[in-house]
């Protein structure tokens, strides 16, 4: 009796031990799993920045960083599951892809000229891809993996491109309102463009020379309100006058 108590028991024990590993092991593979789902987002994100990157100007830099990000994250997948067909050749894709980029970077004279979209939606567009790419390379920064004079130089770069696109949509905004003659909207768009030149930490020839030009055109504003405020003022004037000369014009005898 004593023996079947203690076979039951020792049963029991394997079966709870056997229940426990196989609970062990798909926490890791969760935990794998979760890990991968991780970098797979990382290479997502990267590869959506590189298709945008089309619309802003050239730069070798930028791309060079994120291809090599793309890799890291091909990198940790590989190594989190290399049983998983594929995540090899997607590896030395990337890298070959990196090669061409860096090869390309340092033959590519820099070109920082851009144009301002008419496209509303691609002017949004523009706007988030910079603002995510300036996060991106923050992030890399401060994991190690991107130099600091590198980080603060593309940074300011994009900083200037994101001021310049803000500025200029007010600055168009604030044209097509003077246009139609509404003066106070054209005025507000204009003087919101001009504090936030000024307010911007890094000055530039641009952002004086724009400042200067905002100042002119809130002259000219100024100017035209003058003007037709006393327009106004002359035309209640002379109808106050036509309803005075009305109501002491001689009373005609019927």
């Amino acid at each position: 009796m004593g023996i079947i108590i203690g076979l039951v028991i020792a049963l029991i024990i394997i079966v709870v031990a056997i229940n426990a590993i196989q609970q062990h092991k798909e926490k890791i593979e969760k935990e794998k799993r979760a890990k991968a789902a991780k970098q797979k987002a990382i290479i997502d994100e990267t590869e959506e920045l590189l298709l945008n990157m089309a619309h802003l100007p050239p730069n070798p830099k930028v791309v060079e960083v994120l291809n090599q990000r793309s890799l890291n994250a091909a990198k940790a997948m590989y190594s989190i599951l290399p049983s998983v067909k594929g995540f090899k050749t997607r590896v030395q894709e990337m890298e070959a892809r990196l090669k061409a980029s860096k090869e390309l970077g340092a033959n590519t004279t820099d070109n920082t000229a851009f144009t301002l979209p008419d496209n509303e939606q691609q002017l949004v567009l523009i706007l988030q891809t910079i603002k995510k790419l300036r996060a991106v390379l923050r992030s890399e920064q401060s994991k190690g993996s991107l130099d600091s004079q590198v980080f603060m130089a593309e940074d300011l770069q994009l900083d200037a491109m994101q001021l310049k696109i803000n500025i200029e949509s007010l600055h168009k905004r604030g044209m097509q309102a003077f246009q139609k003659e509404m003066l106070g909207s054209a005025r507000q768009y204009f003087e919101k463009a001009l504090q936030t030149l000024k307010a911007h930490p890094k000055q530039s020839e641009y952002t004086t020379t724009k400042a200067s030009e905002l100042e002119d055109q809130l002259l000219d504003i100024t100017e035209a309100l003058k003007t037709t405020n006393a327009a106004d003022a002359a035309k209640k004037a002379k109808a106050e006058e036509d309803d005075l000369d009305l109501l002491f014009q001689p009373k005609k005898k019927w």
